[in-house]
């Protein structure tokens, strides 16, 4: 831009040059100036010597003096009858070495990568997660466990028990796998990182059957959104009991509920239909019938439909735990 201003000052005045580019006047008088040379700067004879310096940083991380502050050690150096040099000094040898900070050996959180996961169809991928259910007294529960398939939302298998165990989880895992006819290599299991779903009984019954695990990262609520999204499907249901009897009354829940849910809940998520529809591969004639009557409703009455022809909604083609967010290159 000083270049601009220079080579259009020469034909306008510099004055008016500059305040078209809106280029400070003061920068254009500098750039013509010659520049000089950048010279080292010298060290003061009163400096600490290379070797002293080291021994100001060795002090300073020392097992006796890694956890106080350069203040502190100067302190407790002068009691000790010892100078080394001021602790400012101390503060400049530390930053020369990015050292300002915590110096002692510290425990350092493992990184978790985010899962991403897709499913494009049904038993690709599965969430699985344990709910409590309250009991008919205070501080006692039932266990609901439930596996549901990411893409079609269709409960594959659940149970309910007085108790988390890892054992009835590799039944149910197993169970559902034989009843949707699973092949190794076929499916991913995805869980938070609760006891039963990592442990060594799961981890190796998934081992056996080739199916690949995956886990939330710890802390990280929203990386099974499938799971809590169900759960809070199911307890949000007006007839949800307040309470349970008994293990009985629970699965006498669990079945109605489970039915209703695989069988007649029109699922938001799903173009309004039902899990087993989708899951079974009966989306696509459902939602042909429903484009037919809307066109039949359209031909009678066009004038209803302010914004053209309605369309039936259609289920998602792919769904993802955790999309990839799009390359920022790409958007520019």
């Amino acid at each position: 831009m000083i270049l601009v201003a220079e080579q259009l000052g020469q034909q306008i005045g510099v004055t008016a040059a500059c305040r078209t580019l809106q280029v400070v006047r003061s920068r254009l008088y500098r750039s013509r100036q010659p520049q000089a040379e950048a010279r080292p700067r010298p060290t003061p004879s009163r400096a600490l010597s290379t070797a002293e310096r080291l021994e100001v940083r060795e002090v300073l991380n020392s097992e006796q003096f890694q956890d106080l502050a350069p203040r502190q050690v100067y302190a407790a150096l002068l009691d000790e009858g010892r100078y080394l040099c001021h602790w400012r000094t101390m503060y400049r040898i530390l930053a020369e070495h990015q050292e300002v900070r915590e110096r002692r050996n510290q425990r350092r959180h493992p990184s978790y990568s985010k899962p991403e996961l897709l499913a494009t169809g049904p038993n690709q991928l599965w969430s699985w997660d344990i709910s409590q259910l309250k009991g008919p007294d205070k501080w006692l529960y039932f266990y609901l466990y439930v596996i549901v398939d990411v893409f079609s939302r269709y409960v594959v298998g659940w149970l309910i028990a007085e108790q988390e165990q890892a054992e009835l989880a590799q039944l149910l895992i197993a169970e559902s796998c034989t009843k949707q006819n699973i092949q190794r290599g076929q499916l991913t299991l995805h869980a938070d990182n609760g006891k039963p779903m990592k442990a060594k009984v799961v981890t190796q019954l998934l081992v056996d059957l080739g199916i690949n695990k995956s886990h939330s990262r710890p802390h990280v609520s929203d990386d099974n959104p499938f799971s809590e999204a169900h759960f809070k499907t199911l307890k949000y249901r007006p007839d949800y009991p307040d309470r349970f009897r008994d293990p009985a009354h629970a699965r006498q829940w669990g079945q109605s509920v489970f039915t209703w849910y695989n069988q007649q809940h029109y699922h938001s998520a799903l173009g309004l239909l039902t899990p087993a529809s989708v899951h079974y591969g009966q989306a696509d004639l459902i939602v042909a019938q429903r484009q037919q009557v809307l066109q039949t409703v359209y031909t009678l009455h066009p004038e209803r439909f302010v914004k053209g022809q309605p369309v039936a909604p259609q289920p998602p083609q792919e769904v993802w735990i955790n999309p990839p967010k799009p390359d920022t290159c790409l958007l520019h």
